[in-house]
């Protein structure tokens, strides 16, 4: 009993709460919430049925992270199980930065665009928000990260953390994208169940979010670890092949160390749409092509990773002083903007100080 009061402060959950420990316990797909108790959920979903019956063009933005890949792959799944027209948009890192950008947009509005779907992204982002509707996007946000000091002017913006919406928890991008999932589903009357085959990747990019797992972030992830041992999906599969996991039991931390990697190294390094077409794909030949690109991506990020580590240190030997700085400062040419802020983060580690790489 001690154990168990434990994990429950842990988990953030209250002793006196009887019905939060059960859930806590035992959670279970009943306990989800319903996506339309979270604000914006109506005003997204009117906009993308409104798309589907006129027969517009979709796309799905999303980020490079796991967490973006995963919510992309799985709204993009969606839309065309549901009959849109839609495409997706990850954007380079090296090329485009983070987040929403006019490059993307543009590329949007030459493909004939009409409405864009924000994955894991696009809450802060005022001005592309403006560039589109300039060119007659319009935009519905789906986001799990905090507002900045105003709000983009979209058509709906669906995020939990926003002013005004008291749904609450710690849903992360791809949580957030099934969230709206189901609310379509519920509106246009087709079974949800058939969402649980999406699970697997709202587990994924959970996981890898490193968000909190209580509340419905507990029930997803339970439920879509089961979904991961008998994923439907040859991406999935061809994945934990590559990665040794194959038959073997998957949870957390092998999401987090083993298969994340590799699906967040072409992202590092460049272009991440190779991940979606890896999730998304029904060809077992193309999924295995893919995944044995992601596992030798992988090794080539760890590559990059070591020497720039080993340069870091010996740049630090030569211009920091550990006993008097309070921070570390190191610049060089040729660093991959991609590894920087791993490296970064292992010299904090070892150093307990502030770093910064450019």
């Amino acid at each position: 009993m001690i154990m168990v009061q434990r994990l429950q402060q842990r988990r953030w959950v209250l002793a006196d709460e009887p019905e939060a420990i059960e859930q806590f316990l035992h959670p279970k797909l009943s306990h989800l919430r319903d996506p339309f108790d979270m604000h914006g959920m109506d005003a997204a979903v009117d906009r993308i049925i409104k798309a589907l019956m006129s027969n517009e063009k979709i796309m799905i933005y999303g980020d490079y992270d796991v967490d973006g890949i995963t919510a992309t792959t799985l709204l993009y799944m969606v839309l065309n199980k549901l009959g849109a027209q839609v495409d997706f948009y990850l954007p380079n890192r090296l090329v485009d930065g983070y987040g929403l950008s006019e490059e993307g947009i543009g590329e949007a509005g030459q493909k004939g665009v009409s409405l864009i779907v924000t994955v894991d992204t696009g809450i802060t982002a005022i001005d592309e928000i403006r560039f589109a509707a300039e060119r007659g996007i319009d935009v519905v946000i789906t986001d799990h990260h905090e507002p900045g000091d105003g709000i983009p002017n979209a058509v709906a913006i669906v995020n939990p953390k926003q002013q005004d919406c008291d749904y609450g928890g710690e849903l992360s991008g791809v949580g957030v994208a099934f969230k709206l999932a189901q609310a379509l589903y519920r509106r246009l009357q087709q079974d949800e169940a058939e969402l649980t085959e999406h699970l697997d990747l709202v587990a994924l990019g959970t996981s890898a979010d490193i968000v909190p797992l209580v509340g419905e972030n507990r029930v997803l992830t339970r439920y879509g670890m089961k979904q991961i041992s008998r994923t439907t999906k040859p991406g999935l599969k061809s994945l934990a092949f590559v990665s040794g996991l194959m038959g073997k039991a998957i949870g957390t931390g092998q999401i987090v160390f083993i298969l994340a990697p590799r699906i967040n190294a072409l992202g590092r390094l460049g272009d991440a749409r190779e991940a979606i077409r890896l999730l998304s794909t029904r060809d077992e030949r193309l999924a295995s092509q893919i995944a044995r690109k992601l596992d030798q991506e992988n090794k080539r990020r760890k590559e990059i990773d070591e020497q720039t580590l080993k340069q870091a240190l010996a740049q630090l030997d030569e211009v920091v002083d550990l006993d008097e700085d309070r921070a570390i400062v190191l610049a060089a040419e040729g660093w991959h903007q991609g590894v920087i802020g791993i490296v970064a983060s292992r010299l904090v580690e070892r150093y307990h100080l502030p770093t910064v790489m450019i």
